[in-house]
């Protein structure tokens, strides 16, 4: 046993000679880092399609608040700024040659032909000029500048590759739930 112990000793006593604390936080650093970088590259499975939930009705909607052409337009009721679908996009997608901001604010709006309130993401299209067609500035819901993700009146393409403002989409993000 005396043999185990001295054995044990010696190379407790090597490599406390050749390594340090600093150099032990340094390579656990290393560790968890390389970890926070390497997770998000990892194959994420993806909903499948059938799992998804279908869009709003908009079947029963005539008129002004079924055209997304129109200021009138159901899924409009926060916003401000340029209609993508005149300037090219879509609901939902930017101009070919804009990008997309990542940071939104949001509204909720009443669709007519469900009688249900929806959560709209609004998303401004950059990287081009202004659109300079159909012009939109519905304020319901918005508040003040201190409650960013609330209020339209930011350039939201503060975070995109360049900070000129096209236009705007409004996609639905989903059903809004009362509170009780």
């Amino acid at each position: 046993m005396k043999f185990f112990d001295n054995w044990f000793e010696s190379r407790a006593r090597d490599a406390a000679h050749r390594a340090s604390r600093r150099g032990f936080l340094t390579g656990l650093g290393r560790l968890l880092f390389g970890t926070a970088v390497a997770v998000p590259l990892l194959p994420v499975a993806r909903g499948a399609e059938s799992s998804r939930q279908p869009g709003p009705d908009e079947s029963r909607i005539k008129g002004a608040q079924a055209d997304p052409t129109s200021c009138e337009y159901w899924r409009y009721c926060g916003i401000d700024g340029f209609l993508s679908t005149c300037c090219g996009g879509s609901l939902t997608m930017c101009p070919p040659g804009a990008e997309v901001s990542r940071i939104t604010w949001i509204g909720t709006c009443r669709n007519p032909g469900d009688g249900r309130d929806y959560v709209i993401s609004y998303n401004d299209c950059c990287g081009k000029t202004s659109c300079g067609r159909c012009f939109c500035n519905r304020n319901e819901g918005d508040l003040p500048m201190y409650v960013p993700p609330k209020n339209n009146d930011t350039n939201w393409c503060q975070g995109t590759k360049t900070n000129i403002y096209h236009s705007t989409i409004a996609a639905v993000v989903g059903v809004a739930v009362e509170q009780q």
